[in-house]
């Protein structure tokens, strides 16, 4: 079968297509065979190594994660639950294969009738925004701040924010050619954050400050974000994709301003009956049509590095999925 992986750190470049033997599925394993592969953001900058800064660390040979849509071909031997046939979804390290080795525990049974594009959100994207949102403590009317809001994540964000109940969403991207994609997902107003007096934008919708923001990009998009908040307004932090993560100084708090990060692998061995019931709800909003999932291009696998330029080019809405 074939595989992707990088045996040095650098540009798309050194992403490498290997001729391999098909895995075996140990304890508590499953074996996939896979449909597509959701690509994933910060493993462009895994790839990147040292130069990513400390944030991005993974030793060599590096494998890449992916949300792996597929159907089981082989179960491990203490597996019980999960039998030959069934298509799931699910989270896996060493995804960019034809076939791949998947958790047992945390697969997703995809819903009949389902598209694979759609499906890839089940294992992250969407139980990332639902409980994201959450950490932020959306309530009914307020309003919600979604940055990076054209993204994987983010358009999957500004939608669960309408479906629970925010009265306005604001969103964020990173070029005026993204407004018309995130107004279509949700968004009651966009801004192009490139701008720098794109906090000025905001405050013309929200001239009383944002309730919520939902952020995944750090840096200096963090920073200006605490001076837009309402008192008691909140921020939950999801990623960095920008690789800084400013200093929070007590004093920033005292405004009646909160911020909250969040994990999925917190989240899931923190509370996983939680967790687990969240994913359904999300598998229920997919089925249903309330939750759509764009996908902005499907790639060979043996065009792996291609799908990493997409992604680093910070170009695309929705997901890029590569196809075996």
């Amino acid at each position: 079968m074939r595989r992707v992986r990088y045996h040095e750190y650098g540009g798309p470049e050194v992403l490498t297509v290997e001729e391999v033997d098909r895995p075996e599925p140990g304890p508590g394993q499953v074996l996939v065979r896979v449909e597509v592969i959701g690509a994933n953001f910060v493993d462009t900058r895994f790839r990147l190594g040292p130069a990513a800064g400390p944030l991005f660390q993974r030793p060599l040979p590096g494998v890449l994660t992916g949300d792996v849509v597929g159907v089981i071909e082989g179960v491990g031997p203490d597996v019980t639950r999960w039998q030959v046939g069934r298509r799931v979804a699910g989270l896996a390290e060493d995804a960019f294969a034809d076939f791949v080795v998947a958790d047992a525990e945390w697969l997703v049974e995809v819903p009949e009738g389902l598209d694979a594009g759609a499906a890839s959100a089940l294992p992250m994207a969407g139980p990332v925004a639902l409980r994201a949102l959450r950490t932020g403590r959306v309530a009914a009317g307020e309003t919600v701040l979604v940055h990076a809001a054209a993204g994987g994540i983010g358009h999957v964000v500004v939608q669960l924010a309408g479906l629970l109940g925010a009265g306005t969403v604001v969103a964020t991207v990173g070029s005026a050619d993204k407004f018309a994609f995130v107004e279509e997902y949700g968004a009651d107003f966009v801004v192009d954050y490139a701008d720098l007096d794109w906090p000025a934008r905001v405050r013309e919708v929200a001239p009383g400050g944002v309730d919520v923001v939902l952020d995944s990009v750090g840096g200096a998009i963090l920073r200006q974000s605490f001076d837009l908040l309402a008192p008691f307004g909140r921020i939950a932090v999801y990623g960095a994709a920008s690789g800084e993560l400013p200093a929070i100084s007590v004093t920033d708090l005292f405004a009646l301003r909160s911020v909250a990060g969040f994990s999925l692998l917190a989240w899931q061995a923190a509370n996983p009956a939680a967790a687990r019931r969240e994913t359904a709800e999300v598998a229920d909003h997919l089925a249903s049509g309330r939750l759509r999932v764009a996908v902005h291009a499907r790639l060979p696998l043996t065009e792996a590095a291609e799908a990493h330029r997409v992604l680093e080019g910070r170009g695309q809405s929705g997901r890029v999925l590569l196809v075996p």
